[in-house]
This record gives structure tokens, sequence and C-alpha cells, in this order.
């Protein structure tokens, strides 16, 4: 059974910590990204989120929202399920959009990646 709660690290050296993980499954943490809009150094940024609830059994879906403190007006949402592979390691595989405010109507086309 996977874990969210820990510390997790992707293909881009970014770092995710889940400290908080309720029995409701809600959960809380700090996001450290190694990968900015603005090609600034590494942040830490609050991340809030929820896992679904499958009991013992099967791989639990979840999402969560990275607001990118101080250093951007962006926020990412992610979305992704908690696997174990063969050898016992746990991962995670997500997808996210990430937006970015913009000024005014007419540039909303540019304002998601």
């Amino acid at each position: 059974q996977c874990q969210l709660n820990g510390l997790w690290k992707n293909d881009q050296d970014s770092l995710m910590e889940i400290s908080v993980l309720r029995d409701n499954g809600d959960f809380q943490g700090q996001y450290l990204t190694r990968v900015t809009l603005s090609g600034g150094c590494a942040q830490i940024s609050p991340l809030k989120g929820t896992q679904q609830q499958l009991g013992e059994r099967g791989w639990p879906t979840f999402g969560f929202t990275v607001h990118w403190d101080k250093f951007s007006n962006a926020t990412t949402a992610f979305v992704g399920q908690c696997f174990v592979d063969a050898g016992g390691k746990e991962m995670l595989s997500t997808t996210w959009l990430l937006r970015e405010a913009v000024g005014s109507l007419e540039e909303d086309w540019k304002a998601t990646r």
C-alpha cells in the first residue's frame, strides 16, 4: 500500500514533503522546486491536497495544489496516483497544470501550461 506522507523527489530534482496526512485523506506539506518561471533559485512553497481513501487495497489517487509563494504569481494543480513497483519502491505518477496570472482577458490564452 502506498503512503503519501514523507519526502518525494521528481525527475527535475524538486522535492515534495507531505508532513501531515489526516484520517480523512487531507494532507499538507511543502514543495521545493528546482524549476522556476523566473529562472531563479530553488524556493519552498506550501501545498495542500487530498487522497482518495481505498482502505487496505488499491493504489490511491490524489490531488494537490501548490501556491508558488514569494517568487511567482502562479498556482499549480497536480493529480496523480501512487504505485508500488515489483521491488517494493513507492512511486507517484502525476500530471500538472500551472496557471500564471495575466493582465487581461485577451492574454488568457497564454496563462496555462
